[in-house]
């Protein structure tokens, strides 16, 4: 009968297979970092992108806040990354040029107060970590975190260089998800007119698609409009004429995004 190992040799190989597995992460690609921050009594994991060569550039790096929808809502610190920004972010670890900071919600809750809160938390946690520049924090979130975006933004006017809310929208989609909505303006006579004058220096990018069905893009263009009414300096709004509610790989797969959101600066 064989000898069974003894408890301290189960401990040394497990200390060697953590080695080897960090030992194989490649200097030549971005990769994932998971945290916890803890705030007002509630702790929550969050990830953090680290791009390529992130020490030679600490204190330059550009750093993007990354809203996850409903789907990736949770505990598990991993989720957030599974869907929109997460998988882009994988495919271009080589390239991809700053930090970028995906907290996440707990079932059953949207991004808003306490939530809130804990992603600008978590957001200064990385920067200070990781370093990066105050003037070139971005902010982007989808469907549900598309909503977050704005109440962000507008909790926070002067903080992010630009937004690009992705496939959200202002009032709740429907009866059922009635916490759904942009909660500062929801008790405007015209809450768009609202979010406009509040944000019309803030380099935005919209991105819709037009037969989503679940997120209907007529708050989108209805903003639009009101920030043209404002004399926004610089609101873009681009639909998708074939898109539904997934406009998130499309809108993080166009260079032409990327090339304008890290153009801005505060």
């Amino acid at each position: 009968m064989a000898r069974q190992p003894s408890g301290w040799w189960w401990a040394v190989l497990a200390m060697v297979m953590l080695s080897a597995c960090a030992s194989t992460r490649s200097p030549d690609k971005g990769h994932f970092v998971e945290r916890t921050i803890t705030l007002e009594g509630h702790t929550s994991r969050y990830q953090v992108f680290v791009p390529v060569n992130a020490a030679a550039q600490r204190g330059a790096l550009p750093v993007v806040l990354f809203l996850h929808g409903s789907g990736e809502r949770g505990s598990d610190g991993r989720r957030q990354t599974e869907a929109g920004l997460g998988p882009h972010l994988r495919r271009h670890a080589r390239d991809f040029p700053a930090l970028v900071v995906l907290p996440q919600v707990p079932e059953d809750q949207e991004w808003s107060g306490l939530n809130n809160r804990i992603a600008l938390a978590a957001l200064d946690a990385a920067m200070a970590e990781f370093g990066a520049d105050p003037a070139r924090q971005y902010l982007t979130g989808m469907s549900m975190g598309g909503y977050g975006s704005w109440n962000i933004a507008l909790d926070h006017p002067t903080r992010f260089a630009a937004i690009v809310p992705v496939c959200g929208a202002v009032l709740a989609p429907r009866a059922v998800r009635a916490s759904l909505l942009v909660e500062s303006v929801a008790d405007e006579a015209d809450p768009y007119t609202a979010i406009a004058g509040r944000l019309k220096t803030t380099p935005i990018w919209m991105f819709h698609g037009a037969l989503d069905d679940v997120v209907l893009p007529e708050d989108d263009r209805r903003l639009k409009a009101a920030f043209e009414a404002a004399g926004a300096t610089d609101v873009r709004y681009t639909e998708y004429p074939q898109g539904n509610h997934n406009a998130w790989d499309a809108t993080y797969a166009d260079a032409a995004m990327w090339e304008w959101l890290f153009a801005q600066r505060r």
